[in-house]
């Protein structure tokens, strides 16, 4: 019996008729004494038929491929490597790039086996459901946790400034570093150890389908943050906008509210749907008598819950665009490092004028500065 996974990120919808249990007549979820259920599939397959879904979502996958996993494959490596090499110059806020690169990279190159796995077939095994699951919950939370933890050292840095010599010091950088990926560890490890010890004996459990599992990966892999993103980010709006009432706000602080604008919807607009399809999935109530390996809300509703692990897994290709290719620091960095790597002169201007027409120059001062950024 397959198991039904429902963890977040991961594309878990059975395709109607992938399965043998959705063309059993005799089947529990198929009898009309469950007219919910009977209903959203009917209007499912009435609206679009199974070969029509798998199309479109194919077409998705491909879209995705395209357009945003060259951004977040290409873009995360291209942190890592772009900082690493001017390490000895590495600022604070390069630190929680580098983190976040290295998750953000985990999950896009993951991405790759979860926007094709259509039929799910490589869920029908209890073990292997369980283990990705693990895998990435864990990033997934570290993704989340950098991005809320980076809002919050940007408020010290900006809406604090004459404090926070004493908090943003790179050794305290460090340790929160290696605390939020203590707490991603731990945030999926002790749900799953109790959830082990709960469901030890049932042959097809999988540790995504536990709802209160759902419930905390809603909690804090979502509205938590999204409270924390937001608060922070309208504090410093508010501190940019009081400090620059009387004389207006200079080039340099424009761009930084077209950046807090772009960060907190970007976020939202990844996350929202996933979080929200899962939310309705758990209030509805199970059906009497429902096998426990019983195919659900997922399986009757594939095509949507295709899309919004596309828009999950999207944030983790637009975080690249977001956070350090729109600061004049680390666009800085990544033409020095394209003039060292690049010895032939012609390569050379070739390079630059392409790097310039994407990411044209700053209209202030644009020499390197290596300084801690806001």
């Amino acid at each position: 019996t397959s198991c039904d996974f429902q963890g977040r990120g991961l594309g878990m919808e059975f395709y109607p008729g992938t399965q043998p249990a959705a063309n059993n007549s005799n089947a529990p979820e198929l009898n009309l004494s469950h007219p919910l259920h009977s209903a959203a599939l009917g209007n499912q397959t009435g609206n679009l038929s199974e070969h029509q879904q798998y199309a479109i979502g194919l077409f998705l996958s491909s879209l995705y491929i395209i357009f945003l996993f060259p951004i977040g494959f290409v873009g995360n490596i291209l942190i890592l490597v772009v900082n690493i090499s001017f390490r000895e110059k590495m600022t604070i806020p390069d630190l929680y790039f580098i983190n976040l690169a290295v998750a953000d990279l985990i999950l896009v190159a993951d991405s790759l086996i979860e926007v094709f796995n259509l039929d799910e077939q490589y869920y029908d095994i209890a073990v292997l459901c369980t283990f990705m699951s693990l895998f990435l919950q864990i990033n997934m939370y570290s993704s989340v946790f950098f991005l809320t933890w980076m809002s919050f050292d940007r408020y010290i840095a900006l809406a604090r400034a004459m404090r926070a010599s004493l908090f943003r010091t790179k050794q305290h950088a460090r340790l929160s570093c290696g605390l939020i990926w203590m707490a991603s560890v731990s945030a999926t490890l002790v749900p799953f150890t109790a959830a082990q010890l709960q469901h030890t004996k049932e042959v097809c459990f999988c540790f995504a389908d536990v709802k209160e599992v759902q419930w905390l990966e809603i909690t804090l892999g979502f509205v938590v943050p999204f409270a924390i993103i937001g608060l922070c980010y309208s504090l410093i709006v508010r501190a940019l906008v009081t400090a620059h009432r009387h004389r207006g706000l200079r080039p340099r602080r424009q761009k930084a509210l077209r950046m807090i604008l772009a960060v907190v919807l970007v976020f939202f607009i990844c996350w929202l749907p996933e979080n929200v399809f899962i939310s309705v999935q758990l209030l509805q109530q199970a059906q009497p008598g429902a096998a426990p390996c019983t195919q659900s809300f997922r399986h009757a509703y594939p095509l949507t819950s295709h899309i919004v692990n596309l828009a999950a897994f999207s944030n983790s290709c637009l975080n690249p665009l977001i956070y350090s290719f729109l600061g004049e620091t680390f666009r800085d960095k990544l033409r020095l490092y394209i003039e060292q790597k690049t010895n032939l002169p012609a390569l050379n201007r070739f390079c630059h004028a392409a790097l310039k027409a994407v990411i044209p120059d700053s209209t202030e001062q644009s020499d390197v500065k290596f300084s801690s950024a806001v």
